[in-house]
């Protein structure tokens, strides 16, 4: 169910915070955040429970949430079966 449109798109205080303040590097923890318009052309890292990602915020990516560009988990390895003669 997505969220009501009354209610605006999610972005979590310390994003706004982050964007005021103006630091030099933006860390953030909120994957479920959106992205706002003000970070274009911007690095961001992105927490995905482990370590940091960069990433670089395009027009393209503004609407998108934060954590549709970080990958919590790794691609699994298939394990070769040997067939026996």
């Amino acid at each position: 169910m997505s969220r009501s449109l009354w209610k605006g798109s999610y972005i979590s205080k310390s994003i706004i915070q982050t964007i005021l303040k103006k630091k030099s590097s933006k860390k953030i923890w909120s994957r479920s955040s959106v992205i706002p318009a003000s970070l274009v052309n911007s690095k961001v890292f992105v927490y995905n429970g482990k370590t940091f990602h960069l990433i670089r915020i395009t027009p393209e990516n503004v609407g998108y949430k934060f954590g549709e560009f970080c990958f919590t988990r790794n691609k699994g390895l298939k394990k070769k079966k040997i067939k026996k003669k």
